[in-house]
């Protein structure tokens, strides 16, 4: 015990002293241990400080309160909720009669002797220096006891009276407000003053202004109502607090009265399942991620931590190979010495242990020093404070431990070659000959066959892709194994080269020790940017092929749905000004009820249209019987005859979707058809003449016309479409044109003309407008144009159809930069210990009269010969797994394209295209470009002469 101690407390004195001698050798393998270290070490503190605690997190939520009671909406019904209160559900069976709705009075909910504050929550658009923004109004008197910790003040103070608001720091930076400035809002003609800015702990960049209660909801929304504006919707909670808490057992005495509830005491201290009401209900449970889902996550994560460490360890293997063979007399002279073998391994292996302490340090205090200072920005990317700087010891002791572990196995090799070397060789620099090993290609090549077969397997027989990704893993690690064989089989090519290239082969060749890690390298970063880039290409040319246009190219829609479309004439002008329009087309909506109803908003005095579809033109498969509205319509036909029924033109939808209005409806001119690229003169002459032009053939009934009817009456529609029956109300009759042919309407079923609008009797609201270009607007118009938009703090849906944009191109050039990135390392690191082997040769070469130039050509081609073969066998392995991830794809597509077809839904989709695409262009970048840059970076920073000394007997 005490000579091993004695042993490895000289060796690590031995190798702490040549660590500080080779200073750049030294600090680039710590480099490249200590990255990945600061990287994983900065995201576990990261995540741990964002991962707030339940007391935090209640804090955030309630303040100093006992519980948060809300209205659900259910008109008051008793209902079961989760011990959350993210989750609720009324009591009974609703699924044969109306699901309840309405307000609830919160307040009945109470106990008794309980504290109260109401905490409102609406929106409005608000005057800012740069125009509109719709911004958050909240009224919470946040000054009382009860509320402290839900906000925090940055800077001013709270309101105070009437007249006085806070706002988020996040809305004073995009208002360009500031305290003590005069706040407005659209509709109400009342001023407020900033008198603070505060911050919402768990949502930095939300926009709010806070108010008291009853100081600015209500008047905003009496003005709203008044002049036809849409209204805050505001709601309404309560912070209670109750002496001793608020128990499980009151809030299921709150349920009982149709209100939900979100408990301090209950989060701290949950109840058990069996006393949770909704957790007896089927279909409801607690759910929790599985075993096996758990162990997948866990095989993901090792296997690339697994893959990292074996990535640094071939790239710094190398690099303590070149300190041993540099150090190979001060090694011979321990064994003279009467050191023997494992005390040679003992100094190469603590080489690696000193190298790996130090980047676990370097790399854990970076960490820790990084994340502390860079907690603002951090704070701002995630939306949300810290709860505290979270340091846990044990976890950075492991990630340390990581770095060490990867600095002793990078060196392991270096020690068992260092330490079979004769004493004698080690003194005079002989270098020995030592044949290599034939057990490691067989198992190589073992690996490899079975991990195609799993990845085959994977993307044949299953759907998991893990299988797919564990199999090309082996299948990689069997590579590295062969690679040493592989250099062997490139040797061949040296016969036909000129004289530096084919001593640099022959050198890499002869010397595979060396070699093989450095090739070895470049083949694993090689093998997963080609996989990722094939991936990415494959997946890029599957969204070309089933990208589906809104527009034709260049062309331009903007659509607004506030207010009854008061907005919408501004915006149309702005567009046109703003873009290199041709030709504008407006269009409007059809609206029941109140002007200023939104399209899908409903509410009181709001009604709804729909285009009356003949029966003998609706799908069969979706046609309800009146006599069974319960039933699935499609339940009745087999499976060959949904799939039949699949093709039937009844069950076709249009193609594109440029049209965001109920049944495709829109009211415009022949405009409309000149922008959409549809040339038809008989639908323009149709228009002229008052008639509904058709893109549909479903729409239009024997007689040429198609209806629209007017429900008033939304709830009784409500009731009839869950008896299979037709809805109430009025039906418009208009005479149609169906247009011949089918040409691509992007989503637009028909098209109304104003004046048979007008004379049937409708109300239209201004909706929006397409616009056709001189040519494709630019990025900077697009960015002028959308600041413009903002300003009118409006809902706009701008949209320019640019056509299918990639989104993999940058991805694609980042993994070839990173994969030339480490090339040029691996082979330059190879480089470096060839010249160490080699400078005898290279010391007689000049003493025959080879010219200065030789040393350059030569290094550069040794540092060529490593990445051109480390490419080429890493281009071939990466393709492997991106065909078994894309096979197992295509296979998953169609299974749910058959079982969609099955269920009589596959005319709502296409048949799954998921090509297999080689990203021919990285691929010439990695096998051109990369080798020949390393090749020429090596021989421009390698010395013509060497440093004069004396021949070595040899």
């Amino acid at each position: 015990m005490n000579s091993w101690y004695h042993s490895w407390r000289a060796a690590i004195r031995i190798a702490r002293r040549d660590a500080w001698r080779s200073k750049g050798r030294s600090f680039l393998v710590l480099a490249m241990i200590a990255l990945p270290i600061l990287g994983v070490s900065a995201a576990d503190l990261t995540l741990r400080s964002a991962e707030l605690s339940t007391e935090q997190s209640l804090e955030r939520s309630l303040g100093a309160a006992d519980a948060r009671l809300n209205d659900p909406g259910m008109g008051g019904v008793p209902l079961m909720q989760t011990p959350d209160a993210n989750s609720s559900t009324p009591v009974g069976d609703f699924e044969n009669k109306p699901y309840p709705e309405g307000k609830t009075d919160v307040s009945k909910a109470l106990p008794t002797g309980a504290k109260s504050l109401t905490d409102s929550l609406g929106s409005g658009k608000l005057h800012t220096t740069h125009g509109l923004l719709n911004t958050e109004i909240r009224e919470l008197k946040a000054s009382d006891p009860l509320a402290k910790g839900i906000v925090v003040v940055d800077h001013g103070r709270l309101p105070q009276k009437a007249d006085e608001v806070a706002a988020t720091t996040h809305f004073l930076e995009t208002s360009g407000l500031k305290v003590g400035s005069k706040l407005t809002a659209r509709g109400l003609d009342r001023e407020y003053k900033i008198v603070g800015a505060y911050e919402l702990p768990d949502a930095l960049d939300t926009d709010q202004v806070n108010a008291l209660p009853g100081a600015l909801l209500a008047p905003l929304d009496k003005a709203l109502e008044k002049a036809g504006l849409p209204v805050t919707e505001a709601s309404t909670t309560h912070l209670v607090s109750v002496p001793g808490g608020f128990t499980w057992n009151m809030v299921k005495e709150a349920n009982a009265k149709g209100v939900t509830v979100n408990s301090r005491a209950v989060a701290l201290d949950p109840p058990a399942k069996s006393d949770v009401p909704i957790y007896q209900q089927e279909g409801w449970g607690d759910y929790e991620e599985s075993t096996a889902a758990k162990a997948a996550a866990l095989a993901a994560v090792g296997t690339v931590v697994g893959l990292a460490m074996l990535e640094i360890c071939l790239l710094a293997g190398p690099a303590f190979a070149v300190g041993a063979r540099r150090s190979r007399r001060q090694l011979g002279l321990v064994g003279a010495n009467g050191g023997d073998r494992r005390h040679i391994r003992a100094i190469v292996l603590a080489g690696g242990l000193v190298i790996g302490v130090a980047a676990a340090l370097v790399g854990t205090v970076l960490g820790l020093l990084l994340t502390f200072a860079l907690q603002p920005l951090l704070e701002d990317y995630m939306g949300q404070r810290f709860g505290s700087f979270d340091v846990r010891p044990l976890e950075l002791l492991g990630i340390g431990l990581l770095a060490v572990l990867t600095g002793l196995m990078a060196a392991i090799v270096p020690a068992i070659t260092s330490s079979r070397q004769s004493v004698l060789a080690s003194l005079t620099g002989r270098r020995g000959v030592r044949k290599s090993s034939r057990v490691l290609p067989v198992i190589g090549l073992i690996a490899v066959g079975l991990g195609a077969a799993i990845a085959l397997y994977g993307s044949v027989m299953t759907d998991q892709y893990i299988v797919v990704a564990g199999g090309s893993a082996i299948a990689e690690l069997g590579v590295v194994a062969l690679t040493p064989a592989l250099v062997g089989l490139f040797g061949r090519a040296g016969r036909i080269l000129p004289l530096s290239p084919r001593l640099a082969l022959r050198d890499a060749v002869r010397n595979r020790g060396r070699t093989a890690p450095a090739v070895a390298a470049v083949l694993a970063a090689v093998a997963g940017t080609v996989a990722v880039a094939t991936y990415a290409a494959s997946d890029d040319a599957q969204g070309r092929a089933q990208y589906e246009a809104r527009l034709p190219h260049g062309a331009v829609s903007v659509m607004l749905d506030e207010a009854g479309g008061r907005d919408v004439p501004a915006v149309r002008a702005t567009v046109q000004k703003m873009l290199p329009i041709d030709l504008r087309a407006d269009v409007d909506r059809i609206s029941v009820g109140k002007a200023n109803c939104s399209m899908y908003g409903g509410g009181e005095g709001c009604g709804r249209y729909e285009v009356v579809v003949p029966r003998a033109n609706q799908c069969p498969l979706w046609m309800t019987d009146p006599a069974h509205p319960d039933e699935d319509p499609s339940a009745k036909f087999d499976k060959a005859e949904r799939r039949k029924l699949a093709d039937d033109w009844r069950c076709k939808e249009l193609p594109g979707g440029g049209s965001y209005v109920d049944g495709g409806v829109l009211v415009g001119d022949a405009k409309l058809l000149k922008v959409l690229a549809i040339n038809d003169a008989a639908a323009e002459k149709a228009l002229a003449a008052g008639q509904i032009v058709s893109f549909d053939k479903r729409n239009v009934d024997t007689k040429g016309k198609i209806g629209i009817r007017l429900i008033t009456d939304t709830k009784k529609a409500d009731e009839a479409a869950q008896k299979g029956k037709d809805a109430p109300g009025e039906i418009k009759a208009f005479t149609a044109h169906q247009v011949a042919g089918e040409p691509n309407s992007y989503g637009v079923a028909m098209i109304l003309p104003p004046a048979a609008a007008k004379s049937a009797g409708m109300s239209t609201v201004p909706f929006g407008a397409y616009y056709s270009t001189d040519k494709m607007p630019s990025s900077e118009q697009r960015q002028r144009l959308d600041g413009e938009l903002d300003k009118t703090g409006s809902d706009i849906n701008l949209h320019v159809e640019e056509g299918y944009t990639s989104e993999n191109s940058i991805i694609l050039l980042a993994l070839t930069v990173f994969a030339g990135l480490i090339t040029i390392g691996a082979a330059g690191i190879a480089t470096g210990l060839a010249q160490a082997d080699a400078e005898a040769d290279l010391k007689t070469l000049a003493a025959v009269g080879a010219p200065p130039r030789v040393r350059r050509t030569l290094s550069g081609f040794q540092c060529g010969v490593v990445a051109a073969m480390g490419v080429v066998l890493g281009s071939a392995a990466g393709v492997l797994p991106a065909i078994g991830l894309r096979l197992t794809e295509k296979r998953e597509q169609m299974k749910w394209y058959r079982e969609a077809m099955d269920q009589g839904y596959g005319s709502l989709n296409s048949v799954p295209h998921v090509p297999i695409i080689v990203p021919w262009e990285t691929l010439a970048a990695l096998l051109v470009a990369v080798p020949v840059g390393a090749a020429l970076l090596a021989a421009l920073v390698t010395r013509s002469r060497g440093a004069l000394s004396r021949r070595e007997a040899t």
